[in-house]
């Protein structure tokens, strides 16, 4: 891959471990209520919820990282496979829960799907 692909995948990955930091550890924060649009309430009411989903985002930044250290062939398909679960499960939670998941998530991943394809 590209200096400029493997960026951009380095990239889509620290978006998902502070994802992952602001779900498993910050949830109940005035920070991460503000970022997921929650109150006090609902946010002590779901922490277990979050904390779970935390893990989610950590297992695609682990597979983006993994993804951008790789030799290729495997760097490549590793990269291609993680960025596209990341793209999906954007699109859902954009359908589903906010619109401003898929600027925050689905299109950056597709910038950097893009940026990987053309590298390769």
């Amino acid at each position: 891959m590209s200096i400029i692909a493997t960026v951009a995948v380095l990239a889509i990955a620290v978006l998902h471990v502070y994802i992952a930091v602001l779900e498993m550890f910050l949830w109940t924060t005035p920070r991460a209520r503000a970022a997921f649009g929650t109150d006090p309430d609902f946010a002590e009411a779901t922490k277990t919820l979050a904390a779970n989903q935390g893990l989610y985002n950590g297992f695609l930044a682990a597979g983006l990282v993994w993804g951008a250290v790789a030799d290729d062939p495997v760097g490549f398909q590793t990269s291609v496979f993680f960025l596209l679960c990341v793209a999906v499960a954007g699109a859902y939670g954009a359908a589903t829960a906010s619109r401003k998941i898929l600027f925050v998530q689905t299109v950056p991943a597709l910038v950097a799907l893009a940026l990987v394809l053309i590298a390769h």
